[in-house]
């Protein structure tokens, strides 16, 4: 195994644990726990949040699950029809999620800057969908896989909001809340900041060049 290749074992392991991770809510009652243990009995009684809170883990963990395949060199080069097909799904599951993310947004703990929060994520995720597909329809290769690591960037936030939640709830601020409102920005502002600086630095062309 080359030693460059080594980064990709923690990322994917953690791109499948967390794919799976809305199985749980299938087989475990759920609202006694973890973060739907923080939402009041209305919101989990509601039926459109209910579907659009379904299909925003179910499709978010398709996205997360598949995505990290697509940056591998030997899939597109080798298995062309499969990189597509693969991307194809992606794309519809991102749209799907983020589109459902952004209603259940609105009912975020933490008021209005986790409204803001996931909200600002939800928009710039479907956006970045948006252009990931537009710029290969196109022909724009280069541009195509910038948007696609911005994109998997804010797909990856479900990890990152794992991680960072209960660190900052147990050590930093010994609060669910506060802890929640920060995660809320923190689960995914580092990782689109980290996307484009691997952008500029590995590609030598900023994601909004021109095309």
């Amino acid at each position: 195994m080359k030693l460059k290749n080594l980064p990709w074992i923690p990322f994917a392991f953690f791109a499948i644990v967390i794919g799976l991770y809305p199985l749980l809510y299938f087989l475990v009652d759920m609202r006694s726990n973890g973060l739907l243990h923080s939402k009041p009995r209305a919101i989990l009684d509601n039926g459109i949040w209910n579907t659009a809170f379904y299909i925003h883990i179910i499709f978010g963990g398709i996205a997360l699950l598949i995505g990290w395949t697509q940056f591998s060199a030997r899939l597109r080069s080798q298995y062309l029809k499969t990189h597509r097909f693969i991307g194809k799904i992606y794309v519809i599951a991102v749209a799907m999620s983020s589109v459902a993310g952004l209603y259940i947004a609105f009912f975020a703990t933490g008021g209005l800057v986790c409204v803001l929060g996931f909200g600002s994520l939800a928009i710039l995720w479907l956006i970045s969908n948006i252009k990931a597909y537009s710029t290969i329809r196109q022909g724009h290769v280069s541009q195509h896989q910038n948007w696609m690591i911005c994109n998997y960037a804010l797909t990856f936030a479900a990890v990152t909001l794992r991680i960072w939640l209960p660190l900052l709830s147990a050590f930093v601020f010994h609060d669910f809340i506060p802890a929640y409102r920060v995660v809320s920005w923190f689960c995914w502002v580092p990782n689109l900041i980290i996307a484009v600086i691997i952008i500029n630095k590995k590609n030598k062309e900023p994601i909004f060049a021109n095309q």
